[in-house]
């Protein structure tokens, strides 16, 4: 059973810089569209929110959105969203019950000649732009949450969380919410051998494979 919006705890360890504002899913991207809190919104093509049925009781967060994601304005339509669509497909989950967002909402870049190439976001954008991510939390209200990615990872489990540690463990969050953390997608690609990148893709799907069963291990 789900709790009241009034009731429900949010799960992030790492709060926004302001309040989370009000609305539905639908009115928030909206809104989120015309976000100018921090700069990354003038280079970026558009705002890349969240995607997905609307009281998912899953939700994956990934860092921040690539290069087609801005151009499409939707979540992991990309070479990592490829990979995470094949490892969602053998974990077992489908991906149209899924709620997909990121912890930042504009692609950040370094222009290389004609070429833009992906940039982290610094601590300030990931503030700011963690209001965004909190109202969507508060209006979907996952039971279960995967964070891919250091970046997110930290947004609900602290600065002190490990990736290569704590990688695909449970954590309880606040709101009766199970947590975890894997490798994001783009990272599995990035990896500087054959061997590495087979042998964190085959940890994201296990993880994955674990999240979609909702057990301990």
């Amino acid at each position: 059973m789900r709790q009241s919006r009034s009731a429900w705890d949010s799960p992030l360890a790492r709060p926004p810089s302001a309040p989370p504002p009000p609305g539905s899913v639908k009115e928030l991207r909206s809104l989120a569209s015309h976000c100018h809190d921090c700069p990354l919104w003038r280079h970026a093509t558009q705002t890349v929110f969240g995607k997905g049925p609307l009281h998912a009781s899953i939700m994956l967060v990934g860092e921040q959105p690539g290069l087609q994601e801005d151009a499409s304005g939707e979540p992991f339509v990309g070479p990592a969203g490829a990979l995470l669509d094949r490892a969602l497909e053998e974990s077992g989950l489908d991906r149209r019950e899924v709620y997909i967002t990121n912890a930042v909402k504009h692609f950040k870049f370094e222009q290389r000649g004609k070429r833009r190439l992906h940039k982290r976001a610094n601590a300030a954008e990931q503030a700011i732009c963690r209001e965004w991510l909190a109202a969507e939390l508060r209006e979907v209200r996952p039971q279960r949450i995967l964070a891919l990615g250091a970046m997110a990872a930290q947004a609900f489990f602290g600065t002190n969380f490990h990736l290569t540690i704590s990688r695909g463990r449970w954590i309880r969050l606040p709101g009766d919410i199970d947590g975890m953390a894997t490798w994001h997608p783009a990272s599995v690609l990035r990896s500087i051998n054959r061997d590495t990148h087979d042998h964190r893709y085959q940890q994201l799907v296990e993880d994955l494979r674990t999240f979609a069963a909702g057990t301990k291990r």
